[in-house]
């Protein structure tokens, strides 16, 4: 049979960052990661497909640091490091986006596995274990979850009946924590908060 053709690798996996770095997707290296580019591109990312009330976008750094805010008051005891992973918990999104559950859903599998790499990865950058434990995925999810039911009430138009259906019980949380993390900034402050403590609990 005659030999088949040489596919010219003419499509590139790659993602060219502010910095200047290369992050390959389907193979990505913690040489490639860097945490100004993580919070330049998480803070321009929409949270719902930017279907949110306000004059700016929810970004994921906002949703993030709600996360770790909860996550905290939901675990007094966290260390440095283990914090640091529950606000990394969405970082893949700088390079892949937000991509609502409901199209996760009809994606499948493919979606997760990229998605897997890239946090692994961002975790060895930052001198992480390159998966978390049960125990603080958990958590994540916990927190995670009540950071959803307070964005969909808050700023999304969900009913309380329909959030609870979709993200659980209302979370307990304070008028401190509502008023400092559920009125959407903009992208410059979302930044900066973002590196702030992303460099504060890497001890960067």
């Amino acid at each position: 049979m005659p030999a088949r053709p040489i596919k010219q690798a003419t499509e590139r996996a790659w993602q060219r960052m502010l910095s200047g770095r290369r992050l390959d997707l389907l193979d990505p290296s913690p040489l490639d990661i860097e945490i100004e580019d993580i919070a330049h591109g998480l803070a321009r990312v929409a949270r719902w497909n930017g279907q949110t009330k306000g004059p700016h976008i929810y970004s994921v750094a906002q949703h993030c640091l709600l996360v770790e805010a909860l996550a905290r008051a939901r675990a007094p005891g966290l260390d440095r490091s283990r914090r640091l992973a529950v606000l990394l918990h969405d970082a893949p999104e700088y390079v892949i986006g937000d991509m609502i559950s409901p199209f996760k859903a009809v994606i499948g599998g493919d979606y997760k596995a990229v998605e897997r790499r890239l946090l692994s990865a961002i975790h060895r950058r930052f001198g992480l274990p390159a998966q978390s434990t049960p125990e603080l995925n958990a958590l994540i999810k916990t927190a995670d979850r009540a950071a959803a039911y307070l964005e969909a009430t808050r700023l999304a138009g969900f009913e309380a009946a329909e959030a609870r259906r979709f993200f659980g019980r209302p979370p307990t949380f304070s008028a401190a924590l509502e008023r400092d993390y559920l009125k959407p900034w903009p992208a410059g402050t979302a930044q900066a908060r973002y590196l702030d403590r992303i460099k504060k609990l890497a001890g960067a």
